[in-house]
C-alpha cells in the first residue's frame, strides 16, 4: 500500500469528510457561476481547473477503503434539484465545443466512439454531487461519503474524466495554435478492423461532432 493510500484510509474520518465536502461544494458553486455566462472567454479554462480539482477529491475517495453507510437503506433526500437550466446555460455558453467524441470503456474491445456533451456531463456530475451534499448537510456524514464514493465509481468519476479530457483538448488547441480545422478527416476508429463499425462511427463524428464544431460542411 502506498503512502497516499495509507493516509487516505487512516486519517481522521471527520477531517476527511470536511475536506471532500469542501471540494464538492467548491465545484458546485464554481460551475453554477460559470453557467451564468458573465465571463464566457474564461469558461473553458476555469471549468478545466474546477474539474481537475474535483477529480482530486474523486481520487482520494477511490483510494479510500470502502465506506459503509450507517443504515442498511439509503435515507430519502427528496427529489434531486432540477439541473435543466444549468445544462441549457452551459450548452449555450460552450457552443460550438460542447459536443465531443467519447469511448465509454477503454478496456472494452471494439467500442466505437459516441458523441457526448460537456454540458450534459457537467449537469450529471452536479446531480450526483448535490445528492451526496444533501446527506452531508443533514448531518449524515458517513452516508454522504458513501454516496460520493459509490457514485464516483459508478458514474461521476468517468463522466468528469471524459469532460476533463475534452476541455483539455479545446484549451490545448488554442494554446498550441492548432486550429480545430486541422482535425478534418480524423478517423476515430482507425485500426478497429470492422468496416461497418468504422463507417458508422465516422458518420456520427461528421454529423454530431464535426458539424457543430464547424469542421465539415455537414453535407
Amino acid at each position: 500500500m502506498s503512502d497516499a493510500t495509507l493516509h487516505a484510509t487512516t486519517q481522521n474520518p471527520d477531517d476527511f469528510a470536511v475536506q471532500i465536502a469542501d471540494q464538492v461544494e467548491s465545484f458546485l458553486v464554481a460551475v453554477t457561476e460559470v453557467a451564468k455566462g458573465d465571463e464566457p472567454d474564461s469558461a473553458v479554462p476555469f471549468l478545466l481547473l474546477e474539474v481537475s480539482q474535483l477529480l482530486l477529491a474523486g481520487g482520494r475517495l477511490g483510494a479510500h477503503e470502502d465506506i459503509v453507510p450507517d443504515e442498511r437503506y439509503e435515507t430519502d433526500t427528496g427529489p434531486d434539484p432540477d439541473v435543466d437550466e444549468l445544462r441549457e446555460n452551459l450548452a449555450r455558453l460552450l457552443e460550438p465545443v460542447d459536443v465531443y467524441s467519447e469511448v465509454f470503456d477503454p478496456y472494452e474491445p471494439r467500442t466505437a466512439p459516441v458523441p457526448a456533451r460537456v454540458s450534459d456531463d457537467l449537469a450529471d456530475v452536479v446531480t450526483d454531487l448535490r445528492h451526496g451534499m444533501a446527506h452531508y448537510r443533514a448531518g449524515r456524514t458517513t452516508e454522504a461519503l458513501w454516496w460520493w464514493q459509490f457514485s464516483y465509481f459508478s458514474n461521476w468519476g468517468s463522466t468528469a474524466s471524459a469532460t476533463l479530457r475534452a476541455l483539455h483538448s479545446v484549451l490545448a488547441h488554442v494554446r498550441l495554435n492548432q486550429p480545430l480545422e486541422e482535425l478534418d478527416g480524423l478517423d476515430t476508429d482507425q485500426g478497429m478492423g470492422d468496416e461497418n463499425l468504422e463507417f458508422e462511427a465516422g458518420r456520427v463524428m461528421q454529423q454530431e461532432i464535426a458539424t457543430p464544431l464547424g469542421l465539415r460542411s455537414g453535407r
